[in-house]
């Protein structure tokens, strides 16, 4: 039998980058746990592009980078998060 010990929910950090978005809303439409929506702003292109609304609810699934077409969109891991991991991997 396998022990995964503790397991932790990861948090992620939603970056956009306004001015590459078309506004397809397709990462808003498949974001599991609704981190985004559509802001009323525009961008370079004319179109809306996402903001976050709930960042806290960012599991760092990575799903909106993944389809997003126009790579406008990519998560990171929350510092404190990647300490964790940092300390996880340099245990003798």
């Amino acid at each position: 039998m396998i022990y995964f010990g503790e397991l932790k929910e990861k948090k992620g950090i939603v970056n956009i980058i306004k001015d590459r978005c078309k506004g397809c809303s397709f990462c808003v439409e498949y974001c599991p746990r609704d981190v985004l929506e559509m802001s009323e702003e525009f961008n370079v292109k004319g179109y809306h592009p996402p903001r976050v609304i709930n960042p806290d609810n960012c599991c760092y699934c990575q799903l909106c980078e993944a389809i997003c077409p126009e790579f406008a969109i990519f998560v990171t891991l929350r510092e404190e998060e990647e300490r964790e991991r940092e300390k996880e991997i340099s245990r003798p």
